[in-house]
């Protein structure tokens, strides 16, 4: 069987969070494994040397390019970070730079390229908006075509005390985006136009609100497209929606925490993923240091907490399903290692392969 490739973005210089912590990054760029879909085993591949804080990718659609947030606070001498863009050799991974162009925010964190390959859509954190980049014929960006720039806080004083974009989503129809902002407790809604990247706040509704100091993180929309899910960072639940595809709204069915009951340590929640199969949805706990295993009721959409799997290090920060739904990749960001586990395809279980792999820093894990 045929190795694929895995790609892992990583902290490669100090950083300062929202908390107040420095991260000092350990990584030297982005790394390319090769990943065995049989037994699940990591091998280094390539590393891409020199690429400033790697701190999530992203692939065009036809898995040619790849492009990366570098997420730090200033740009050719402007408050913003930036977005870069890569060739990618489909034999060994390695990376050939085409360019880099400014976010227009500071500690741009998440980036999605739409479902037409035209735009970048980058979530600026720090700052708190939302940038559109033009995706030109040969792969590179070009200057950003809009920018927008969230207004609000809520209740936490230290993490919410103004807006902080952390995700950018699009349904299925590439009709409509949705962007958790955990500074505001919103998920933002906006009716979205792949020919011209533009943006506008949707009419039949402009935002739906958290529960004040949720802190919403990612949204991943469910692959039946009825539904859609979020996860909280600041106080560890995950919220389950209905989704109206024709209006771009989401309705609340229930939020339920990422947590076993008794754990009164610290924990905050990151990365949510859905196995393609939509049958199971996995989330991050950061201090658990454990995926969140979640059956998805077929019919309404709801949530069950089916159990939890430790990464084996700590601070889970991102991890990856595999295209096939067969394996999982957990990216431990404080103790350098990515783990694979194998997903048990009847209750979405996970078990260690008993195979890891090293990357200083890793924050993002991506499959090709």
């Amino acid at each position: 069987m045929a190795t694929e490739l895995v790609f892992v973005g990583t902290y490669s210089e100090p950083l300062l969070f929202g908390t107040g912590q420095v991260m000092n990054g350990k990584g030297k760029g982005i790394y390319a494994f090769r990943f065995d879909p049989a037994t699940g085993a990591l091998d280094p591949s390539t590393v891409t040397e020199g690429v400033r804080n790697s701190s999530y990718l992203a692939f065009d659609p036809t898995r040619r390019f790849l492009y990366c947030v570098n997420e730090f606070k200033e740009y050719e001498g402007k408050a913003s970070g930036a977005v870069s863009a890569y060739r990618i050799d489909p034999a060994t991974g390695a990376l050939a730079y085409l360019n880099t162009v400014a976010s227009h925010g500071t500690d741009p964190c998440h980036l999605i390229v739409d479902a037409s390959g035209r735009n970048v859509l980058v979530a600026n954190f720090a700052s708190g908006g939302v940038c559109v980049l033009p995706v030109r014929a040969d792969g590179s960006l070009g200057e950003a075509s809009l920018v927008i720039q969230h207004a609000g806080s809520s209740i936490d004083p230290v993490r919410q005390k103004g807006p902080h974009a952390h995700a950018v989503a699009i349904d299925r129809a590439n009709r409509f985006v949705f962007v958790p902002d955990l500074g505001m407790d919103k998920v933002m809604i906006y009716a979205f136009d792949p020919a011209t990247g533009s943006l506008t706040a949707n009419a039949a509704q402009p935002f739906v609100a958290t529960k004040p100091g949720a802190g919403p993180r990612q949204l991943v929309m469910h692959p039946g497209g009825g539904f859609a899910y979020l996860i909280n960072e600041l106080d560890s639940t995950m919220t389950a929606f209905r989704y109206d595809a024709a209006r771009g709204t989401l309705a609340e069915l229930q939020t339920l925490s990422t947590l076993p009951a008794g754990f009164d340590g610290r924990n905050s929640c990151a990365e949510v993923q859905i196995a393609p199969s939509g049958r199971f949805l996995y989330g991050s706990n950061r201090g658990h240091n454990s995926i969140a295993i979640f059956a998805i009721d077929p019919n309404d959409g709801t949530l069950a907490l089916r159990g939890h799997e430790s990464t084996r290090g700590r601070i889970p920060r991102n991890f990856e399903v595999s295209p096939d739904g067969a394996f999982l990749i957990a990216a431990n960001q404080d103790t350098s290692d990515l783990y694979s586990f194998r997903i048990d395809p009847a209750t979405g279980l996970l078990s260690w392969t008993g195979n890891k792999a090293e990357a200083g820093t890793p924050i993002c894990v991506r499959f090709l």
